[in-house]
């Protein structure tokens, strides 16, 4: 669980939200490695609502050949992210991702900061 600090209703909420609204709107992009598929990335235009790796599979590479796939497809990208997920922060700093803002509470006025990050290609 890549937020654990936000608790499990907040996760619920997300889970909720990402489903009805999130996901039939967006652009989503597979990682596929013989039968299974190891993580994706979504997109609403050049912002990056999601970008998933199944736990076991991360630091293999998908999610910076899924980053790179949509950079090439969009030419920048932005994204938001937890502070506190540092894993995130890190994967995020090592592609150049830069970050342009920093608020204190998330979309729904949760006291979990954000910062927004933006990446050219």
């Amino acid at each position: 669980m890549a937020h654990p600090f936000i608790g499990k209703p907040r996760l619920l909420e997300q889970q909720k939200l990402i489903e009805a609204e999130y996901l039939p709107n967006s652009e989503t992009w597979v990682a596929c490695h013989g039968d299974s598929a190891p993580g994706f990335i979504s997109l609403l235009g050049d912002f990056v609502g999601g970008l998933f790796i199944a736990p076991d599979r991360q630091g293999q590479g998908i999610g910076c050949r899924l980053i790179a796939h949509a950079l090439a497809q969009k030419g920048a990208l932005s994204l938001e992210v937890y502070t506190r997920n540092e894993q995130a922060m890190r994967f995020y700093a090592a592609l150049g991702f830069r970050e342009t803002a920093r608020r204190a509470v998330d979309d729904c006025g949760y006291p979990y900061e954000n910062a927004a990050l933006h990446l050219k290609a």
